[in-house]
């Protein structure tokens, strides 16, 4: 006897439904590609660095805002770290200064000051426009939707790993230090993913719920993907 289509998947089949989006990940666009394999020049790696630096400045928004829905002090002390995580916490030294401080080094590694990276100039329309559409779905979903958003982060160790393996043959330039960030995130996007998946996995229980959680997690998918979109754009010949 088949199976009842309308009957909700068991965990382990969700959880392989999810991550097979990994598919779409921008992992595969084909500007990503160009850059882990050494095809970027200076100055597409500066435009990179520039506009993903919004995305880095609206992740602990984001969180916050999704932390604000939260009624459970439970979800709200593992959800907090990650907020701290990007702003920094204790003394702001070393990897407790935080995800924003180790992309803002990493922009100082590629040769971009401080100051205009924060003056946040070079970031492209299309780019701003994914990366604030995110913190509004963030504002406006119910937390759990929030959280099923997060699991892209279930793909992120190896892109990290990627640029670790990739960026000092090809860009021998950048100073070493400045890949600090990738190397610290690592491990922290396996955390969250342990976290967001158990919310996930328990939280949409409905076949019908579990097709929303695979359209929301395709709409970050494509939040990152345009992103590069626009930041490919931005680096074309005008």
């Amino acid at each position: 006897m088949n199976p009842n289509p309308e009957s909700p998947w068991s965990h382990a089949d969700f959880e392989a439904q999810l991550r097979a989006k990994g598919a779409g990940y921008h992992i595969h666009h084909p500007f990503n590609v160009r850059l882990n394999s050494g095809q970027c020049s200076a100055d597409e790696v500066r435009t990179w660095v520039a506009n993903r630096f919004y995305y880095q400045i609206c992740i602990p928004r984001k969180d916050a805002a999704v932390m604000a829905n939260m009624p459970d002090r439970e979800h709200r002390r593992l959800w907090v770290q990650r907020i701290l995580d990007h702003d920094g916490h204790g003394d702001f030294e070393g990897n407790a200064a935080g995800g924003i401080e180790a992309w803002t080094r990493l922009g100082e590694a590629v040769g971009l000051h401080r100051d205009d990276l924060w003056s946040l100039r070079q970031v492209a329309p299309a780019v701003r426009f994914a990366c604030d559409a995110y913190v509004n779905f963030a504002r406006q979903a119910p937390w759990q939707e929030g959280v099923c958003s997060s699991l892209t982060e279930m793909f992120a160790p190896q892109i990290h790993k990627d640029r670790l393996a990739t960026w000092p043959q090809h860009y021998p330039w950048i100073e070493a230090d400045g890949l600090s960030y990738f190397r610290q995130r690592i491990p922290l996007a396996s955390r969250d993913v342990e976290h967001g998946l158990r919310v996930t996995l328990g939280y949409f229980n409905t076949r019908a719920m579990q097709l929303r959680a695979l359209e929301i997690l395709q709409f970050k998918l494509d939040i990152l993907w345009s992103m590069l979109d626009g930041i490919e754009k931005a680096c074309a010949p005008r």
